[in-house]
């Protein structure tokens, strides 16, 4: 994909100073959250959604856990996000150890409970488990949830895309036929696993539209909140973390604010090189902690749309 004169203008400008000057706040956001596993940390999450909710978001999103584990969690932070926060919330649903009949009833109840969108992914094996298996009634991947959901409503539904491949993929083509096969299906737009390398993500989204993909595929900035958890995480995603961020993070361990700062900083910057090259649009996985997105957000141009 040629960049055309107004990307080209706007590269020039992404390296001019100061890098985040005269933004026009075009962009559009998105949040994810996870579901609280005590009434301390569901207060975190509930300021989070609070700081948030001004920035106008396209739509907040909250994590399922494998099987159903976190269930009855999800449903209610969902529900009340939508509520009493204003916002249109999106339900994760997964294939995980459940029959088709029991993800139909929960897509049901979503829709009854005035919830439209679906973030329908297959899900990875519980753990301890090793190798995902689908369960023998249920749907095996994410292309058959989407036909289900379908079905059964006329979801927005989102999906993941894999920038640096699934891990479970045998080779990117088979991954890129895959994400085709889920807009096939009726899937709205692909949300990505995070990664680090704008290029990683323009390189993707040049395959994508090569192999005939056109829905909307939105970049996942994930913030480092801890940069022993994202190698974490990086290892079990296939996401390939720079060399020299290692360095950044070194020593900061015990200094939370510094860290912040510095993962505020990194964070912007790739949004902001994804901004030059075309990008409008920003899905971020705040891990339930509102200011580095909000941070980011504001040095994009992006400021509060309703009153807080």
């Amino acid at each position: 994909m040629s960049p055309t004169m107004d990307q080209m203008r706007e590269a020039q400008r992404a390296l001019e100073t100061p890098l985040f000057s005269g933004l026009p706040g075009d962009i559009e956001v998105s949040f994810e959250f996870f579901p609280p596993k005590n009434e301390k940390m569901g207060e975190t999450l509930w300021r989070s959604v609070e700081t948030l909710a001004p920035l106008g978001p396209r739509f907040a999103s909250v994590t399922y856990g494998a099987g159903g584990s976190t269930r009855e969690r999800t449903h209610q932070q969902v529900v009340r996000i939508q509520n009493e926060a204003n916002i249109p919330a999106a339900a994760h649903l997964t294939c995980v150890e459940a029959t088709r009949d029991q993800v139909d009833e929960v897509a049901r109840h979503y829709w009854d409970e005035g919830i439209r969108h679906i973030v329908a992914l297959r899900g990875d094996a519980p753990d301890g488990q090793g190798t995902y298996r689908p369960h023998p009634d249920g749907y095996a991947n994410a292309v058959e949830l989407i036909a289900g959901l379908k079905r059964v409503a006329d979801f927005e539904i989102s999906v993941a895309a894999y920038p640096e491949v699934h891990p479970d993929s045998p080779d990117r083509q088979a991954d890129l036929d895959n994400l085709k096969a889920k807009f096939d299906a009726g899937a709205t737009r692909a949300i990505t696993q995070f990664f680090f390398d704008p290029e990683c993500f323009f390189d993707f989204r040049d395959r994508a539209a090569a192999a005939g993909i056109e829905g909307e595929i939105v970049p996942g900035i994930m913030p480092v909140l801890s940069f022993a958890a994202v190698q974490r995480m990086s290892g079990l995603c296939g996401t390939a973390i720079p060399d020299w961020m290692e360095g950044l993070f070194d020593g900061l361990d015990d200094r939370p604010e510094a860290r912040q700062l510095v993962s505020a900083t990194i964070a912007a910057e790739l949004c902001r090189r994804l901004y030059a090259g075309g990008v409008r649009q920003f899905h971020f996985y705040t891990l339930n902690r509102a200011e580095l997105s909000y941070a980011i957000c504001h040095m994009l141009g992006l400021r509060p749309k309703v009153a807080a």
